[in-house]
């Protein structure tokens, strides 16, 4: 079964059934891997526990054992109302992933609760001693109910519309603060389980490229030595992190979001990004590649910082092309249509007429590739010269206008009998855009793809 659409899903009735399956495999496979992973860590003689000094100045409140046992409610009912098969499946794979890395951690790195919480009576008391029937003070990094919390968040906030997304923000805030407010955690173990649960989302998607589908690009040179680079500097990171240790191990965030960047080339895969239709990426994505998202937008406006424009290029049939970096959310305003070569920045705003090929940064764009990049192009610009009003602007772009996007509108001028050779079709563009940079690779690989028109057109 293909990408169902968010915003429309392909609803199946009956799929209740099928999620009451998968809810009597994972509850009771939930409670025996947690509880024997609270047992070995109970059997040991030492377990230690890593806690900062200014958490000892946390409240306990004990009416947030009321969010913080919630999430069963929640965890449950995930699996009776998905849309369809197809994200019964994405979810109780979720949920499996989850517990599956959550106890892995608990047993190689078994960490303790190190405050001792005093008795507490009445209707909440009840069920903090309910809790404690099955739950020790082990099991911390990560939370695996923080874990289960990011999954659940993205299930709900999908489930709802308007305003009630706010309410899922809302109580999944609250389940949030009572693993702290419960003393049941400490703060190692939400960040660690925030990104364990973004792990478990990116894995599985919803709404856009499964990150195991292969991609159609072969791996050349080019690929490896920048995956070497982003694993270099991830091993700088892991190693500065473990030799100065406390406040310094956030620099494990940023290692391992290298390390996902280095995967996207060594595996010739941009949909790792998970760049969606709508040009926004995943929450997924966005949580686990916000470190290299920041350096790489950051990147983007200091090479630009000289030609921060955009240039207009050609004007084809009452619709005027531009070339340029990728917009931001003023810029974007300016044009009726955006085509997006740029696998690896967010798109800062919805556009109706948005269409894209997602393609890796510094790489040379294929024979297939532009082939298909083309196309996409194509529909684009066809789709505008339905649109009647004047002066329609049309912006394609990647990272910088310098080289992907470039390739494209080279090849789409050629195939258009715009320009006659690639040499016109440079001329053209280095009229109004004269840094754009084209290396003999990309040049050759242009060639390849008129050799293919022209063959088929043959």
């Amino acid at each position: 079964m293909g990408i169902k659409s968010i915003l429309q899903p392909n609803k199946e009735a009956g799929t209740w059934k099928w999620g009451l399956v998968a809810l009597v495999f994972l509850a009771p496979f939930f409670f025996l891997t947690y509880g024997f992973a609270n047992q070995y860590a109970a059997s040991l003689t030492n377990v230690p526990s890593l806690v900062f000094e200014w958490e000892k100045n946390i409240p306990l409140w004990s009416w947030t054992i009321i969010p913080y046992w919630s999430i069963d409610l929640f965890y449950g009912l995930s699996l009776l109302l998905c849309w369809n098969k197809f994200e019964l499946k994405q979810q109780t794979l979720r949920l499996f992933l989850a517990q599956i890395i959550a106890v892995s951690c608990f047993l190689l790195f078994p960490l303790k609760f190190s405050f001792e919480r005093p008795p507490l009576d009445g209707f909440f008391g009840i069920w903090f001693d309910v809790l404690m029937g099955f739950d020790k003070p082990f099991n911390q990094a990560p939370s695996l109910h923080i874990v289960l919390l990011v999954i659940l968040w993205d299930f709900y906030r999908r489930h709802v519309q308007n305003h009630w997304k706010y309410l899922v923000d809302f109580w999944s805030l609250l389940i949030g603060i009572s693993v702290l407010t419960t003393w049941q955690h400490h703060f190692i173990d939400i960040p660690t389980g925030i990104l364990v649960g973004a792990l478990c989302l990116w894995l599985f998607p919803i709404s856009t490229t499964s990150p195991f589908q292969s991609s159609i690009q072969q791996r050349t040179s080019q690929h490896f030595k920048l995956a070497l680079y982003y694993v270099i500097g991830a091993i700088l990171l892991i190693t500065l992190a473990l030799f100065f240790r406390n406040s310094v191990l956030w620099l494990l965030y940023p290692a391992l979001s290298l390390c996902l960047v280095s995967l996207a080339y060594i595996t010739v895969r941009p949909q790792l990004f998970q760049k969606q239709k709508n040009g926004k990426i995943t929450i997924a994505a966005l949580i686990l590649y916000a470190p290299y998202l920041c350096f790489a937008w950051l990147n983007s406006r200091i090479w630009t910082k000289k030609h921060p424009e955009d240039s207009f290029i050609i004007q084809h049939q009452n619709i005027d092309i531009f070339l340029g970096r990728i917009p931001s959310l003023k810029n974007s305003q300016y044009y009726n249509a955006l085509f997006d070569c740029c696998a690896e920045l967010p798109l800062s705003q919805n556009m109706q007429s948005y269409q894209s090929y997602f393609s890796l940064d510094l790489t040379v764009l294929q024979l297939k590739q532009l082939d298909i990049a083309v196309q996409q192009f194509d529909q684009l610009w066809q789709k505008q010269l339905l649109n009647v009003q004047s002066n329609n602007k049309l912006l394609i772009f990647c990272a910088l206008g310098y080289s992907r996007s470039t390739s494209i509108l080279i090849a789409w001028l050629i195939k258009n009998k715009i320009a006659q050779n690639i040499d016109e079709a440079i001329l053209i563009i280095r009229k109004n855009r004269p840094w754009i940079v084209l290396k003999p690779t990309q040049i050759e690989q242009i060639n390849l793809y008129i050799q293919y028109i022209n063959g088929q057109k043959e």
